[in-house]
């Protein structure tokens, strides 16, 4: 259990990542308003986590159904 808690952790609360695409950055750094961008950012990392966490919970759920059935 703590593996798999350090993982998460690691995983999701040690990186900070820059994830606009090369034509946001571009139209929100032209403005000069560096709030607006770093919120832009904070979204696409959001909209990111969640299909990841989704994939994660079905291969858990598979991964537990076959060492169940073993």
């Amino acid at each position: 259990m703590k593996y798999f808690l350090f993982i998460f952790c690691f995983l999701f609360f040690g990186v900070a990542s820059y994830a606009q695409c090369a034509m946001c950055r571009a139209a929100l750094t032209s403005e000069g308003n560096t709030a607006k961008a770093a919120a832009v950012n904070d979204g696409i990392v959001y909209l990111m986590v969640i299909p990841y966490l989704l994939v994660g919970g079905i291969g858990y759920a598979v991964y537990r159904m076959r060492k169940n059935k073993s």
